[in-house]
């Protein structure tokens, strides 16, 4: 009986890590979007501010 129970704790294991992995993939392609929606909304805000002539960002310059 101990032998299928380390197989059961073994398969268990493997699952977690399998999520872990997972998740820890997850997160890395989450930040890869978020980097680049900051750097297309920066982009749109900088093409806005030189379009309108107007500080929008309050950084205190236009563009």
């Amino acid at each position: 009986m101990g032998i299928f129970w380390d197989l059961i704790q073994e398969d268990e294991l493997q699952k977690q890590q399998n999520q872990a992995d997972s998740l820890e993939e997850r997160v890395a392609q989450l930040e890869k979007d978020l980097e680049s929606t900051q750097t297309l909304l920066r982009k749109t805000l900088e093409a806005l501010e030189s379009h309108t002539k107007t500080d929008i960002d309050g950084d205190g310059k236009s563009g």
